[in-house]
Formats: structure tokens, C-alpha cells, sequence
């Protein structure tokens, strides 16, 4: 087993841990907090999507992952815009 595979396993470990911060930050009660952890969480699944994708050899994990990101972040920036308008 290569250094490079096992560091590809740490990094599923750390960021299933990070998905759980995410999950926690996204129950608190305020709207930015949810906001920030569906962000995280988002960016989270991408991540872990790239990294089992080139482990495993998987078709069009680039491209899944790439529209994770793109449609996590205009979500949230949407989201942020028409709370800002409803809440003046």
C-alpha cells in the first residue's frame, strides 16, 4: 500500500469529520450559522466525492463535484440575497 493511498484514507477520515462539525453548525439557531454549514457541508461532499472518485476510479466525479460546488455557492449567495431583502 503506497503513502499516497494511505493519505487519500486520513483525508476520508478527517473530512466524515468534518461533515459531522457541519451537520452540528447547521443545527444552531440562526440562519447565517445554517447558511455556513450547508456551505460546509456542500463543500465537504465535494471533497470527499474528488477523493473516493480517483480512488475507485468513478465516472464524472469531476464534473458531480464541480456542480456540488458551483450550485452550493449561487444557492447560498441567493439564499443571503433575498433574506437581506425580506429582512430590511
Amino acid at each position: 500500500m503506497s503513502i499516497l493511498l494511505i493519505s487519500k484514507y486520513i483525508l476520508i477520515v478527517a473530512v466524515v469529520i468534518f461533515m459531522f462539525a457541519a451537520v452540528k453548525i447547521v443545527s444552531h439557531r440562526t440562519i447565517a450559522m445554517g447558511l455556513i454549514g450547508c456551505a460546509s457541508f456542500s463543500l465537504a461532499i465535494s471533497v470527499l466525492l474528488l477523493v473516493v472518485g480517483d480512488i475507485y476510479a468513478i465516472e464524472f466525479y469531476r464534473d458531480i463535484a464541480l456542480a456540488l460546488l458551483l450550485l452550493g455557492v449561487v444557492g447560498t449567495v441567493a439564499f443571503s440575497m433575498a433574506l437581506r431583502r425580506g429582512g430590511s
